[in-house]
């Protein structure tokens, strides 16, 4: 993978620098839309083992990509506990989690929800690293912490499921986007920003897969056989669109213009799946909803804002 710029070069990216931009706008697109895709493999495949087949798959095509870079596979002890961690913490804890709330919560919320990963991200980084922290970025926060309130208000007086599907949804969301987060967190960790990432990701997503696996067979047994198009088409896509190719992709542009700037696709992200979700899952807005829906992006525009002033300053 490219290697980082130096910020005090005549030459180093922007977010609109093309070879920023255009994997930017591909991740976010492709990401927004994988909450809705989430939904539809929940019909009759019990969550664990379409995880399961979706990180077998992601483990395969990532270990062929590290292999054809060039990647350096042998990660050595430190690198074996850090994959171990991510494929327990991401690709384990985070998508079951995950695939479970979608059942009680539209794609769109759960992605709003998901639009709120900076609040334990820039709290956990803060205790572990000491990375600033403003009280802009936490008032920013709160603002969106309350959006997302008024969101799952409107929901909980309309789910078709009830005031107790929205309670659950929501709980098992939190539970997902802690557990995403401790993961981030860990990839500040100097030992562990030092292993090759694509080497990092294959053997994390292997170590996913296994475990879930096990999951699976000790909770639901043998693994239902659904050959149906749409099913393996949704696979595919989570697999190699949502996760091999958008987890590099993210990353670099991480490493090419830093953190809070490739955060921004959070601020787009939930605007897309809620439209996806308007328009595929029938989402009914109120001046409740829309409330809550423009508070939230305000709120994440000012907390990221003020994480970039302080990113800057540090």
């Amino acid at each position: 993978m490219p290697s980082a710029h130096n910020p005090s070069s005549g030459d180093a990216p922007t977010l609109l620098t093309p070879r920023i931009l255009i994997p930017f706008i591909l991740v976010t697109l492709i990401w927004s839309s994988t909450w809705l895709v989430i939904r539809d493999q929940l019909n009759g495949v019990p969550p664990t083992w379409s995880v399961f087949f979706r990180f077998a798959v992601s483990a395969v095509a990532m270990f062929l990509w590290a292999k054809l870079s060039g990647a350096n596979l042998r990660i050595g002890r430190t690198g074996h506990w850090a994959a171990f961690a991510v494929g327990v913490m991401q690709f384990v804890m985070n998508y079951n989690f995950t695939y479970r709330a979608e059942a009680y919560l539209t794609s769109g919320i759960v992605a709003v929800l998901f639009a709120l990963l900076i609040l334990p991200n820039s709290i956990g980084a803060w205790l572990v690293f000491r990375a600033p922290l403003s009280r802009n970025m936490m008032a920013g926060l709160a603002l969106a912490v309350l959006g997302v309130g008024l969101l799952l208000w409107h929901e909980y007086q309309t789910a078709s499921g009830g005031p107790a599907a929205v309670l659950w949804g929501t709980l098992l969301a939190t539970i997902a986007i802690l557990s995403a987060s401790a993961t981030n967190v860990l990839q500040l960790a100097p030992a562990v920003r030092q292993i090759d990432m694509l080497a990092q990701l294959a053997w994390a997503m292997l170590w996913g897969a296994a475990i879930n696996a096990v999951l699976a067979l000790m909770t639901v047994g043998p693994p239902p056989v659904d050959l149906s198009p749409r099913y393996i088409i949704g696979v595919l896509y989570l697999a190699l669109l949502g996760s091999v190719l958008t987890f590099p992709l993210y990353f670099n542009i991480i490493r090419e213009v830093g953190a809070s700037t490739a955060a921004w696709s959070g601020v787009l992200i939930p605007l897309i799946a809620m439209l996806l979700s308007t328009i595929f899952e029938g989402y009914q807005w109120s001046s409740l909803s829309i409330g809550g829906g423009i508070l939230v992006i305000a709120g994440l525009i000012i907390a990221l804002r003020a994480k970039s002033i302080a990113t800057e300053k540090a």
